[in-house]
């Protein structure tokens, strides 16, 4: 313990770091203390200790996202930095990058997170539901929701009142609230339009994987960014979709099932859907009937396509055989779907590389470019006929993971598990 800092007012955030990393260690290799009365009031200092923590990494993160500092790294997110680099899972990342990014915006969420009088979860739970207020509605629904939890709802609780903000905004400034949705099951698709005061409206609906597969397939290839400047998020980029299919400005629909011919001749079977979502055998046979077959054929009878140094685009075959193969990126750790990709010659096309489908592979818009301009960090190789990239760090600065206990699965060696 001697090497943590005597005065930690004159001490630097880095030695600070260094100092908390000492303890914490000391308390991992401590055993629990055998009375359960003990462990709760120890649990419960403790979780306000580390709600502190979660204002600083949010402090950090937020940082670190506005100065696009992963970018340099081959991450080309903030969402895929704290993914790699910290081993989070995609909704606990969401929920960081929302808190760092909504902080400074939220004086009295940011002050109690701080003085862990606040939780990390009520925090976190507050920023997510003023992401999309303005700085007015935002101080409201603080207030609202601050409320809420300080009259013991749960975390949970809260959030479905965040999950109404709009309608308790507009009731707290004394406002007319827009029409509740109705109420139904998930038997069957389903969706609401309650229409609000400014003139929009507000959607809501749950879809069958059926409905979802032509859902994904319509919209989809139409909510791409439109470059490197669009700044909207993905659910703005799906809104503006949604409205070019319903003005009529959008091509056929594209819907990839996978299933054997004897499905199709009247075998029991299921199919699937590229992110493995089973689909009865009937739904098949319907979707066939109406979508009309693209056969994909794989296994000891494959049929590549090959078109050399002729053609420089992939035809549209190659394509959907390449999104059957990979469901995301074929960057280690980026998970934008296949079907949102572009086609990538692996040798580079410039550099004499075939557009022959073994020499094919889907990467994303940012990391194609990325790699195109940063050759040097890139690392490739071949698992199971499928190519994955791996980003390596910048000269000089080595990248540091967490070690993995060796009786643990080492998450950095999965591959198949994010190109299949």
């Amino acid at each position: 313990m001697s090497s943590i800092v005597a005065d930690p007012e004159s001490a630097s955030t880095q030695q600070l770091v260094e100092a908390a990393s000492v303890i914490f260690s000391e308390l991992a290799n401590r055993a629990a203390p055998d009375s359960g009365t003990a462990c709760m009031e120890l649990a419960e200092a403790l979780s306000t200790v580390t709600d502190r923590a979660e204002h600083v990494l949010a402090e950090l993160i937020a940082v670190v996202d506005r100065t696009g500092e992963m970018k340099a790294w081959g991450l080309p997110s903030t969402q895929a930095w704290l993914r790699c680099r910290m081993g989070m899972r995609e909704g606990r990342a969401k929920e960081r990058i929302t808190l760092a990014r909504q902080l400074h915006r939220l004086g009295r969420v940011c002050t109690g997170l701080a003085a862990g009088e606040l939780s990390f979860g009520y925090a976190a739970t507050i920023a997510d539901a003023v992401q999309r207020l303005n700085d007015d509605d935002t101080a409201a629904a603080e207030d609202i929701l601050l409320t809420a939890a300080g009259e013991g709802l749960s975390a949970g609780k809260v959030a479905k009142l965040g999950g109404k903000i709009h309608d308790l905004v507009r009731e707290y400034n004394g406002e007319e609230k827009p029409p509740e949705d109705v109420q139904r099951g998930y038997e069957r698709s389903w969706v609401t339009v309650s229409r609000s005061l400014d003139g929009g409206c507000y959607l809501k609906g749950w879809l069958n994987p059926e409905d979802t597969a032509i859902l994904d397939g319509t919209l989809a290839p139409l909510a791409k960014p439109a470059g490197t400047d669009d700044r909207r998020d993905l659910g703005e980029r799906t809104a503006a979709a949604l409205t070019t299919v319903l003005a009529g400005g959008h091509g056929a629909t594209r819907v990839t099932v996978i299933a054997d011919l004897e499905t199709l001749t009247g075998a029991d079977t299921p199919g699937r859907l590229r992110d493995g979502t089973p689909i009865p055998a009937e739904q098949v046979r319907r979707l066939a009937l109406t979508a009309g077959i693209s056969p994909l054929i794989f296994g000891r009878g494959h049929v590549p396509l090959y078109l050399g140094h002729t053609v420089r685009i992939a035809s549209a075959g190659q394509r959907r055989a390449l999104e059957t193969l990979y469901d995301t990126c074929a960057v280690h750790g980026c998970e934008v779907p296949g079907f949102l990709c572009e086609v990538d010659h692996v040798d580079g096309w410039a550099l004499g590389s075939p557009t022959d489908i073994d020499k094919l592979t889907l990467c994303c818009g940012w990391h194609n470019r990325w790699k195109h301009t940063n050759p040097q960090q890139i690392e490739i190789s071949k698992s199971d006929g499928r190519f994955v990239y791996r980003t390596l760090a910048p000269d000089g600065i080595a990248r540091a993971r967490r070690s993995i206990p060796e009786h643990d699965a080492n998450p950095w060696q999965d591959d198949q598990s994010l190109a299949a």
